[in-house]
């Protein structure tokens, strides 16, 4: 079983910056994609960013330009690199890796609060 823990979250004043951090039990080489989600009170789910394991990378339309995804396959972790905040940030945000034949794994979250 996988594990996927979160960290760097935390109270920021609007365009302020934030780095979060996940941290994965297994190599991060051996997921397809490494892949950042957030969830605001009462809505769904969404993608914010991508990474595959040739670096090729994603990003939801309302985070470009701002937020930035990296890996670092030795220390099996991926990051995600938050500037210019906004309160529309404000969300949980989650960690979640995906490979072939198997469920994706999700982290239990790190809350992020953008203060306007």
């Amino acid at each position: 079983q996988v594990q996927l823990v979160e960290s760097g979250g935390g109270l920021v004043e609007a365009g302020g910056s934030l780095r979060l951090s996940c941290a994965a039990s297994a190599s991060i080489f051996s997921f397809n994609i490494m892949r950042w989600y957030r969830q605001a009170p009462g809505k769904k789910r969404e993608l914010v960013a991508g990474i595959t394991r040739d670096d090729s990378t994603i990003y939801a339309d309302s985070v470009k330009g701002r937020f930035t995804i990296s890996r670092d396959n030795a220390k099996n972790a991926v990051y995600l690199q938050m500037d210019m905040l906004t309160p529309e940030d404000t969300a949980v945000y989650y960690c979640n890796a995906y490979r072939d034949y198997e469920s994706p794994y999700w982290g239990q979250g790190t809350q992020v609060t953008v203060s306007s």
